[in-house]
């Protein structure tokens, strides 16, 4: 496995896994395969680990805790804190007060079993809170002008942002910010939440508790349409021996040395799938390719909710 630096010497694994769908919102859990799949990911190399204490209200970090158990030093640990839930799971608010911020950590390294975290970030902006006030090391979906604040405060070593051949936010200053700062960018959901895998047919093969179900981007007409953007990501991708996920993961890869993506999976089988994707090399070529087949205004659907687009870009 490659490896990559974010920020000025934060070293990590040219990929990640995301693990927050092990114990939260995608169906069903299963600790046992999830663990395995943790301790399989360390053992091909891939070392950041990115979890949050919102995942499972805290049972993410304890899952991620019991899997890095006698190989911390193999890990980089990235967690994060400010989004408060109760603990029927119900949403309290974003928080952002520095008095918080202690006692997120103490609890997050109480549940990660381990004595400091690698990438600790601001999950969502608190607007009532002055940024400056807030202390972390790595910030998540917060605006450019946000992050040159808060950069002045404590160099950032990483920005979590959403960043797909899906998703293209980042392109919009986003991107350009964080290099003029030097700051690494760590992309979540590089597989658009399963959608560009073709995995997904239909809702109503989603459990219930499947978040999915509510995302504009798998609702009604949206996902036929953004199924035919697959199909075609998919006919590029068996043309190059690979899957539609491996193609997009290398798409994503493929955007800078300052890029880490973190797809998620709690099976191992899915884990090796997009392990592979770090070997393939794409040309300037293969990239047109993908974003004549896959154009950013072709995609229908918000990424999120309308409630939840809100705390976005702060």
């Amino acid at each position: 496995m490659q490896q990559r630096t974010l920020g000025q010497n934060l070293t990590t694994s040219a990929l990640g896994l995301g693990c927050m769908g092990m114990s939260d919102f995608y169906g069903t859990r299963d600790d046992t395969e999830s663990i395995a799949t943790i301790q399989r990911a360390l053992d091909l190399g891939v070392t950041m680990l990115d979890t949050a204490d919102m995942y499972g209200v805290g049972a993410n970090e304890s899952l991620v805790g019991k899997a890095i158990a006698g190989r911390r030093q193999e890990v980089v640990l990235a967690t994060k804190f400010g989004i408060e839930r109760r603990p029927d799971g119900s949403r309290v608010g974003v928080n952002g007060r520095p008095e918080y911020v202690i006692r997120a950590c103490d609890a997050s390294l109480q549940r990660l079993g381990v004595d400091h975290i690698d990438l600790y970030y601001q999950h969502r902006v608190d607007p009532t809170v002055p940024v400056e006030e807030t202390w972390y090391l790595g910030v998540s979906e917060a605006a450019p002008a946000t992050v040159r604040r808060a950069h002045a405060v404590h160099p950032i070593s990483a920005g979590q942002y959403e960043y797909s051949l899906f998703s293209r936010d980042p392109e919009d200053g986003m991107l350009d910010t964080l290099r003029e700062l030097g700051i690494g960018l760590v992309a979540y959901s590089p597989l658009g939440r399963a959608l560009l895998t073709g995995a997904v047919q239909s809702t109503d093969q989603l459990p219930e508790n499947d978040n999915r179900r509510r995302n504009p981007r798998f609702q009604g007409d949206n996902l036929p349409s953004n199924q035919r953007l697959v199909a075609a990501v998919r006919r590029l991708a068996e043309a190059k021996g690979a899957t539609a996920a491996q193609l997009a993961l290398a798409w994503v890869l493929a955007q800078g040395p300052d890029v880490v993506p973190i797809p998620g999976t709690k099976r191992r089988r899915y884990l090796e799938e997009n392990v592979a994707a770090a070997g393939i090399e794409l040309t300037a070529e293969d990239l047109a390719a993908l974003d004549a087949a896959a154009p950013r205004a072709a995609v229908v659907g918000s990424r999120y909710a309308v409630e939840q687009m809100i705390h976005l870009n702060r």
